[in-house]
């Protein structure tokens, strides 16, 4: 039985997952800050997310994996590349997670909204059947988004807007224009880990037909594409913290090992060497969600 679970364990990627709820915390502590917080909102907002995550996880393993792309790949093996779960199986997985992850998406709207407000129970709904979508043509498909340079703009939007501003209007039901500086922090910090996964599959993405943005405009234009989206992140993030009056301490803090990762990746010319970066920058945006959440309760 333990041998049956773990390549789906392995094929949900589980290291992607904290970096997934990034946007979700913000807008949740902010959403706390703005005494609006809901205990049950924050869960099923939380699974969802998850649920969109390991969904989006296991179309990428299936669209590569039928398309050849992760014949080759460094990092993490891929479960259907690898024939270890067949291309029929993931298809059936990734259809059970879509109707798991709109399932769960329905009740969190429910809960939110109720029966009083009807247009934004229909624009979520909208939103989830749009990341269900976003998550299987990323790389499912003929127009497969992830094969034309079109990922980045995506995650941006999803992990990053869709994200932090969504989940804060859920408690809230307004929008705090404010709020879109921290979410394209979130945005831009998500796009530097699918940046540094690209530079990382280059050569692979190259010989496979898969134009990423990295493929588009070279390995050291990627380099510092990687530098200019954390160092934006960083920037709007500690502004919007001057705006809502609050300590810029946990953004200060996470650029420690940030800065540590820019001066990494200037010098890495291995391929290898981006893969451990990946870890470092996912985690590090989780943690400046989890800081940032920790100052506002000390200071409400």
């Amino acid at each position: 039985m333990i041998n049956n679970i773990k390549p789906w364990i392995q094929a949900a990627r589980l290291r992607t997952l904290p970096l997934s709820v990034s946007g979700i915390i913000v807008g949740s502590a902010y959403a706390y800050y703005q005494n609006h917080f809901d205990g049950l909102i924050f869960i099923l907002a939380l699974v969802t997310t998850l649920a969109f995550q390991i969904l989006s996880n296991f179309a990428n393993d299936y669209g590569d994996g039928i398309k050849g792309t992760d014949a080759h790949r460094i990092g993490e093996k891929r479960m259907v590349a690898s024939g270890i779960i067949t291309p029929q199986d993931m298809k059936k997985a990734v259809i059970l997670m879509s109707v798991f992850s709109l399932a769960v998406a329905v009740g969190l709207i429910y809960v939110s909204f109720g029966a009083a407000h009807f247009l934004y129970s229909v624009l979520f709904l909208l939103l989830g059947l749009a990341s269900i979508s976003a998550a299987i043509k990323y790389t499912v498909g003929s127009t497969a988004y992830g094969y034309s340079g079109f990922g980045d703009v995506f995650v941006f939007v999803f992990f990053g807007w869709v994200s932090v501003i969504g989940s804060n209007f859920l408690y809230t039901h307004v929008i705090d224009w404010k709020l879109f500086l921290p979410a394209s922090s979130i945005g831009l910090l998500s796009v530097a880990v699918l940046n540094l996964n690209n530079m990382r599959d280059i050569d692979n993405d190259t010989i496979a037909g898969k134009n990423t943005l990295v493929v588009k405009m070279g390995l050291q234009w990627a380099k510092k594409y990687q530098e200019a989206c954390i160092s934006i992140a960083s920037i709007l993030f500690v502004v919007f913290c001057l705006l809502v009056k609050v300590t810029a301490i946990p953004v200060i803090l996470i650029n420690i090992p940030l800065i540590q990762h820019i001066g990494k990746i200037k010098k890495s010319e291995k391929y290898e060497d981006f893969d451990p970066e990946l870890k470092k920058v996912a985690l590090s945006t989780f943690a400046l969600s989890v800081l940032f959440w920790l100052t506002l309760i000390f200071l409400n």
